[in-house]
């Protein structure tokens, strides 16, 4: 894991915005891939909303995707994987970059036909403890013309990032503006943050 650990903060450090494929193994996503199908069939998703618990609202024109906030409590052996894999990248992330990470949070996030999230940046207003996003794609199969490209904002370009299985992408929250753009099918995704409380 220790190369593809590299080539994503090594790719981040070079353009801000770090990609690496195989982050997940093919057994391991195509598991998270089926507790989201379950959990999704199940209405188990919520509406996603716009800040955090203290100043939070749901508001469709700026974004209308739907999460399901990961936890070790479901005790989902799959789940504990892929939070197991997080422990060590970020264990390797502060010995090797002085990140100083002490937590993170994640949610299965799913972007149905026609959903989008406009322009935005992943750090609260009023709570600057997200240093890190990261997002982790899960679909197979994504075509040119699917749509749903993480749009990123640098200050002299936008870099378009297809959400193909098996990408993951790395960037600082209070830094890059982003958006998700529409899509045309179903589009499934592990988003979180990289935290220091």
């Amino acid at each position: 894991m220790q190369k593809i650990f590299d080539t994503l903060i090594d790719s981040f450090i070079a353009d801000k915005v770090g990609i690496a494929d195989g982050f997940l193994t093919e057994f391991l996503a195509a598991n998270l891939r089926d507790n989201i199908n379950t959990l999704h069939a199940t209405n188990q998703f919520a509406a996603a909303g716009v800040g955090n618990n203290k100043v939070a609202d749901q508001n469709s024109l700026i974004r209308n995707d739907k999460i399901y906030w990961l936890d070790r409590i479901h005790n989902n052996i799959h789940e504990n994987l892929f939070f197991d894999l997080i422990d060590a990248f970020v264990k390797y992330l502060n010995e090797t970059c002085y990140t100083g990470i002490t937590g993170y949070e994640f949610h299965y996030t799913l972007y149905e036909k026609g959903n989008f999230y406009l322009k935005h940046l992943d750090q609260f207003k009023n709570n600057s403890s997200r240093k890190y996003s990261m997002i982790l794609y899960l679909n197979t199969d994504w075509k040119d013309g699917d749509g749903g490209e993480l749009c990123v904002h640098h200050s002299n370009h936008l870099q378009l990032i297809s959400p193909n299985n098996g990408k993951s992408i790395f960037f600082k929250s209070d830094e890059l503006h982003h958006e998700v753009l529409i899509n045309h099918q179903t589009r499934i995704s592990i988003t979180g943050w990289l935290k220091v409380d």
